[in-house]
């Protein structure tokens, strides 16, 4: 590289100041596209098991990681890759369009709403209302609320669990089929690179379950590995904003967002931290730049045809191999870019060899439960309420109607009612008209 461009660079993104060079920004780039890469195979069969169109949706996806990681690095410098997450892609392929039969387009509206609104509360600073107005325990149980549901559908998506039709229940499925049997090498295989830290294990997981589904029956081979990107038209300015306007889309609004607005805010502290970026306090300074960034990427996203985005989690792969700096992410953003070429082949992998990731990302999610205070049921009722609610109606959105209102109910009963946020009483309204109108009506 010439000198003077390698000297420009490493000034723009200020290299020097946070004691890193040229080469490790591009190696932790890398890196953090090895970890985060299983998501190009993950997000679009999510939401293709939604009726959307599968290439349209794989080349949204990395479009959108492409474009918001770029802008991350950029504007921010911080080494954060930013693109559609699984808890997004679940609510909008699983939950709205397949059990509770929401158009698409009207979840990529839903999705939208949720990005302007956060767009607004950055811009306007009142982040902190937010934070402050959604008790902790919904905050705690939320992760493990939609983790325990995505490892569920990644169980359902391997054949490892299925319905009784006698009973209505769960049952364990036949771990003879060869989905099953796929979904566990790939699931070993992640496993075990996991445990050794080794970055893309949950890619290596998802491969080695698709070389294991050819001789199964389960792989179809591509007509070709590399073809021209396939276009985004079908998917692109499809969404249906009107239509997210009803009392039933407001769970999942709340959904999108709160999911979108509490993962930016702990992945921006927590690997900014790792990152040494972070102040003594453990802020991270300007973090209003990182937070823009999101919710323009969240706005973006459904525009394009993929729920709203936010700042990947495995940003910290590419932080533990030295990424200081924004120029990781755009590092990282070329390689997602490059991976366009490759559709055909991303979309020959079956969703068997895919559950290993979701079951492992479900299972990951679990860990913020541990934080909820058990001195007294009112503390842990709420949290309980929405795991439970979500597994039992098999709809995230049912699942956060039930923690608001228990949680209103319980400080209530409590003598706790000046305590409640006043915006909390008013959202538990029209929430308790849905649970027990709107839910009611789809059984």
């Amino acid at each position: 590289m010439n000198g003077r461009l390698a000297g420009a660079i490493a000034r723009r993104f200020d290299l020097a100041a946070r004691g890193s060079t040229i080469p490790r920004e591009l190696l932790a780039g890398v890196t953090s596209f090895l970890a985060a890469a299983y998501l190009v195979v993950v997000i679009p069969s999510l939401l293709a098991g939604g009726g959307m169109d599968h290439g349209a949706v794989t080349a949204a996806t990395i479009l959108v990681i492409a474009v918001g990681s770029v802008a991350m690095g950029l504007y921010a410098n911080l080494p954060f890759i930013v693109g559609p997450g699984i808890g997004g892609s679940v609510i909008l392929g699983v939950t709205l369009a397949q059990v509770d039969h929401v158009p698409w387009q009207i979840g990529l509206g839903i999705a939208f709403l949720s990005g302007i609104a956060f767009v607004i509360l950055t811009l306007t600073g009142a982040r902190g209302i937010v934070v402050r107005m959604v008790p902790p325990q919904i905050k705690l149980g939320l992760g493990a609320s939609i983790g325990l549901f995505i490892a569920m559908v990644g169980c359902r998506d391997a054949g490892m669990v299925a319905i009784n039709a006698k009973s209505n229940a769960l049952a364990l499925g036949d771990f003879s089929r060869p989905g099953v049997i796929a979904a566990l090498v790939g699931l070993a295989v992640a496993v075990a690179l996991q445990v050794r830290r080794v970055p893309g294990a949950l890619l290596a997981g998802i491969v080695a379950a698709t070389l294991v589904g050819i001789p199964l029956g389960l792989t179809g081979l591509p007509p070709a590995v590399i073809a021209m990107p396939a276009s985004v038209a079908p998917v692109s300015l499809a969404l249906d904003v009107p239509g997210a306007i009803t009392l039933v889309a407001l769970p999942y609004l709340f959904a999108f967002f709160v999911a979108e607005f509490f993962s930016t805010l702990g992945t921006t502290l927590a690997v900014g931290g790792k990152a040494g970026l972070t102040d003594a306090d453990g802020n991270l300074p300007r973090i209003e730049r990182p937070f823009l960034v999101d919710a323009l990427t969240a706005t973006f996203g459904p525009l394009v045809g993929v729920p709203a985005g936010t700042a990947l989690v495995e940003s910290a792969a590419g932080v533990q191999a030295g990424g200081r700096s924004g120029l990781t992410a755009i590092a990282a953003a070329a390689c997602f870019a490059a991976t366009l070429a490759l559709t055909p082949l991303a979309m020959a992998i079956p969703k068997q060899a895919t559950a290993s990731a979701l079951i492992l990302t479900g299972i990951s999610m679990l860990a913020s439960i541990r934080h909820l205070p058990g001195d007294e049921p009112a503390d842990l009722l709420p949290a309980m309420a929405m795991i439970l609610m979500t597994l039992i109606s098999n709809s995230f959105g049912t699942g956060i109607a039930a923690g608001i209102l228990v949680h209103v109910a319980v400080q209530i009963l409590a003598g706790r009612i000046r305590q409640l946020p006043i915006g909390l009483i008013l959202l538990a309204i029209p929430l308790g008209i849905f649970f027990f109108y709107g839910a009611a009506t789809r059984h």
